[in-house]
């Protein structure tokens, strides 16, 4: 199977030995962040650094002249990744024969929450959650499509991986998080991420719900857990909750939002770039979950994207519902960990990718070549010469 791996610019710009040892690992491709989160990171074979503090989201190119007068835009990357240090990694690893696709991260953004509080998810209790915007806003649809478009047709990108292109919602590793005090499992997750902001009350008025009953009748259902309660059988607790009715209802508005969001961003990407530019969305196929991989619905975006992204670390059961509704051509990327601290396996990359492939997996996607220890990595070069 083709396998990527998942690198920064930072990983490769200032370290010369670098594009030739992504290439020794046996991948033809490599995902190239050229958007991306707040994050720490660590370069274990870099010359110059070991650490790198990317300390907010940014783009890792100069953006585009379309963002001049607008109040939401992208930032530049500061001096973790000054000038166009996404081209220049691009340039780099395509000379040592490694094609380029880009990575994407779109609506995860805590700088944008903190300079502009209005565009954030806002709760049941009111509360906002500054890294994560509101998809229903129409202004934040128009920065997302238009980031979409702009940082993943980057010159010389033969593809482009669109992470968090969906609802961003409670859960989060934020600096420091202090959240797992309470259990709130799959159906507490959902109702501390519903958005009260006043697209969304906007939203639920629209489809027949009073947008203030609908807040207090969460911040009841959530009563239960703050007090310890257990048990959670996922979208069944949530109707049990809420009544089956109005939690409809509101998964109705939230799946409509995020369906249409995909459907603008993936056209815009087509609209900027070359034939046969491939667009894949990192995916997860419960269309209420949010987070990193957007839930969606499979039959649904398999019609408008030309695959998806699906974390297998721990397992590969996400695969089958894309599988059921793949057809010929359809790219079901199956993305593992291979950093051994944080939680992957490359001793069993080989058998782990063998399951992938049985259960509909067409590509590899490696996490991550820039973050992996050298024993990591020679796991991963032995995986991926395995016949």
């Amino acid at each position: 199977m083709k396998a990527s791996a998942f690198v920064y610019p930072w990983d490769v710009v200032g370290d010369p030995e670098a594009p030739e040892r992504l290439a020794g690992l046996g991948v033809e491709q490599v995902t190239l962040a050229a958007a991306y989160h707040s994050t720490r990171a660590l370069t274990p074979r870099h010359p110059r650094h070991r650490v790198v503090t990317a300390e907010y989201a940014a783009v890792l190119y100069p953006p585009g002249t379309r963002w001049a007068g607008r109040g939401l835009r992208p930032y530049p990357a500061g001096r973790w990744a000054p000038g166009d240090a996404y081209g220049a990694a691009a340039g780099a690893l395509a000379a040592a024969g490694l094609e380029v696709h880009t990575w994407v991260v779109l609506a995860h953004n805590s700088r944008m929450g903190a300079e502009h509080p209005d565009t954030s998810v806002v709760n049941a209790y009111g509360d906002r959650y500054p890294w994560a915007p509101c998809i229903a806003q129409p202004a934040t649809r128009a920065y997302l499509t238009d980031l979409a478009a702009e940082a993943a047709v980057r010159p010389g990108a033969r593809g482009t991986e669109l992470e968090s292109l969906g609802w961003y919602g409670l859960q989060h590793l934020h600096a420091h998080d202090k959240t797992a005090g309470v259990a709130l499992g799959e159906a507490g997750q959902y109702l501390m991420s519903l958005c009260f902001c006043p697209s969304c009350q906007a939203g639920y008025g629209a489809l027949g719900l009073d947008a203030g009953a609908l807040a207090a009748a969460v911040r009841e259902a959530l009563e239960p857990l703050w007090r310890g309660a257990a048990g959670d059988e996922g979208w069944p607790t949530v109707g049990k909750l809420l009544g089956e009715e109005t939690a409809a209802v509101t998964r109705a508005w939230r799946d409509t939002t995020a369906r249409t969001l995909q459907e603008e961003a993936v056209a815009a990407v087509r609209a900027a770039a070359p034939h046969g530019f491939q667009v894949l969305l990192h995916a997860d196929p419960v269309s209420y979950h949010c987070g990193a991989n957007a839930g969606v619905d499979p039959a649904h975006i398999l019609s408008v994207a030309d695959g998806v992204v699906v974390p297998c670390t721990g397992g590969t059961a996400l695969l089958a519902p894309f599988a059921a509704r793949a057809r010929e051509g359809t790219v079901l990327a199956a993305n593992l960990t291979v950093v051994t601290g944080m939680g992957g396996s490359p001793g069993t990359l080989a058998a782990d990718a063998s399951r992938a492939r049985a259960d509909g997996a067409t590509e590899l996607r490696l996490y991550h070549a820039g973050l992996a220890s050298d024993d990591d990595l020679a796991a991963v070069r032995t995986a991926l010469s395995t016949p």
